[in-house]
């Protein structure tokens, strides 16, 4: 399975978790985000960056069909 494939599964895990709240699901998401996001430095390549922000979207793609109420904006490349 490829990097982008193993995240819309864990992705969809959070997604389709019943047993806490959309808050809670929405949170785990945005840390997942944030924590793509930490792991690029001074050494990332533009490649590094522009998978981080392939994933990133999908990542607020889910947020967007847990709480269409969510404001986020999406840029596709």
């Amino acid at each position: 399975m490829t990097e982008i494939e193993l995240l819309k599964e864990r992705v969809n895990g959070i997604v389709a978790m019943e047993d806490i709240s959309v808050r809670e699901r929405v949170d785990a998401l945005l840390q997942m985000d944030a924590e793509m996001y930490m792991e690029l430095g001074i050494t990332s390549t533009l490649r590094d960056k522009s998978e981080t922000k392939e994933k990133s979207v999908i990542i607020y793609k889910a947020i967007k069909r847990l709480d269409p109420r969510e404001n986020f904006v999406i840029i596709d490349k």
